[in-house]
């Protein structure tokens, strides 16, 4: 892991490991952020995009972290910029872990961002915020069942309180090192379907050596994704995989100055 954050221009004295912070609007996930980085924090746009970026570092256990706040989104099916970036950089960036934040008191709506994040990446912690307003509104929320469901942990927190957060933190660190095995819910679909997800995901490796997540790629496809149809079919997605790398090394520089001070 240290050689390939190296090879991606990240300075491993400053960041061990890279989280992405992903949920629906109105999750409670800026709060989140801003609890776990306090001043430690820089905000600037995607490279070649307006959507604001902002990212920040915590340490936990003598491990540094390095958060980027993705845009809120309720899909990652590309259907505008923000779905656009927050797809990128959880598909091709290759964060060591994904945090999803989710509210307690609408969890059926925000499952679908999960389910899609759970297509690209097996290291994944779902946090179930907002469980006072939960309680409150006399909700029930069984995150061990959510966990079993999901096949990846599920935290409940209020991360405006802070109820939660070191539970979180703990169960991400253990993700990343492999002390959690995940298993996330994935569709099976028939057969067919299943052979017709390997064999393009093969040709697609073929074509694009080292591309990172295949699989969905494939998947994309078969659901007919234009986007992904023209990125695969104009090698723009060789571009894409390189820009997301170039845009941690931009922002990684910044991002370790601040982190010093």
């Amino acid at each position: 892991m240290t050689a390939q954050l190296a090879q991606m221009g990240l300075k491993v004295d400053n960041f061990d490991r890279i989280i992405a912070l992903a949920g629906n609007p109105n999750t409670g996930k800026s709060t989140l952020f801003n609890a776990l980085t306090g001043l430690k924090q820089h905000t600037g746009n995607w490279p070649g995009k307006t959507v604001t970026r902002a990212e920040g570092g915590y340490e936990f256990q003598n491990v540094k972290y390095k958060l980027v706040d993705l845009p809120g989104t309720y899909s990652l099916l590309s259907a505008s910029q923000d779905e656009e970036v927050a797809r990128d950089f959880i598909l091709f960036g290759q964060p060591d872990c994904t945090i999803v934040v989710t509210d307690a008191t609408a969890l059926e709506r925000n499952l679908n961002l999960v389910i899609q994040v759970l297509e690209i990446t097996d290291k994944a912690v779902v946090a179930v915020n907002l469980m006072d307003e939960a309680r409150r509104k006399g909700i029930e929320v069984d995150t061990r069942s959510l966990s079993r469901d999901l096949g990846v942990p599920s935290i409940p927190i209020v991360a405006r309180t802070g109820e939660g957060i070191q539970m979180l933190l703990s169960t991400v660190a253990e993700v990343i090192e492999g002390e959690v095995k995940t298993q996330p819910i994935r569709v099976q679909g028939s057969p067919e379907y299943q052979r017709s997800i390997t064999t393009l995901a093969e040709q697609i490796e073929q074509l694009y050596p080292g591309v990172p997540n295949a699989r969905w790629l494939a998947i994309r496809l078969l659901d007919g994704d234009a986007r992904v149809q023209s990125a695969i079919a104009s090698g723009e997605i060789s571009e894409l995989v390189a820009s997301q790398r170039r845009a941690d090394v931009q922002f990684s520089r910044k991002m370790a100055v601040e982190g010093r001070q």
